[in-house]
């Protein structure tokens, strides 16, 4: 139990994030764009999606800190924005598809875990999809690239603030490898929170 218990929330986390890219990959093609589904990325095998820091090497060394959570993200899929049937809105909606397919699965399992009574170790296995889960969709809302929220805020940011959009590009990677080490109490305060609020 204890190797399912270390084990358990890295295969979870994997899952999670191959579901997250394939629902950006599913959205795009569904508005028309196909070249996730050419590119063989509408798929869970992890194989296909692994990224070497966000699947691998991230998610190691915060387990190796004995982080109280675990984050990471998969290689991201390919979209081509021109082949979009909504040119205005098209981008917007494949960027949030990810995050919602995470609070989509967050809140099914939670809302098992609040209505129907279930093991203590089924409880305990569960209650980790739906942190992660919650923890994945927070995280990759925030507005700094290349997570989503930065897709999100281009989308509603208008063309007078695009320096504000180049500098972010320019420096996003860098300002999310800081938020990840000093800010991401923030992100598990608020997975806490939802999920104190769906689970009760």
């Amino acid at each position: 139990m204890e190797l399912l218990t270390v084990i358990f929330p890295l295969i979870i986390l994997l899952f999670s994030v191959i579901i997250h890219e394939v629902a950006h990959g599913s959205v795009a093609e569904q508005l028309g764009d196909p070249t996730a589904k050419y590119a063989g990325r509408l798929t869970l095998n992890p194989l296909k999606h692994l990224d070497p820091f966000g699947s691998v090497i991230l998610p190691l060394i915060l387990f190796l800190l004995q982080s109280p959570f675990l984050i990471g993200w998969a290689k991201p899929v390919p979209v081509n924005p021109y082949n979009f049937k909504d040119q205005k809105w098209g981008g917007l909606k494949v960027a949030i598809a990810g995050p919602m397919a995470n609070l989509t699965l967050a809140l099914f399992f939670g809302l098992l875990l609040r209505f129907i009574e279930l093991p203590t170790a089924i409880f305990g296995l569960f209650s980790i999809i739906v942190i992660l889960n919650f923890l994945l969709a927070i995280f990759n809302l925030i507005p700094i690239p290349p997570l989503d929220g930065s897709h999100i805020l281009f989308a509603f940011l208008p063309d007078s603030m695009e320096n504000v959009k180049m500098f972010l590009r320019q420096y996003g990677f860098f300002i999310l490898l800081l938020f990840i080490f000093y800010g991401l109490n923030f992100v598990f305060g608020g997975a806490i929170f939802l999920y104190d609020l769906v689970v009760g």
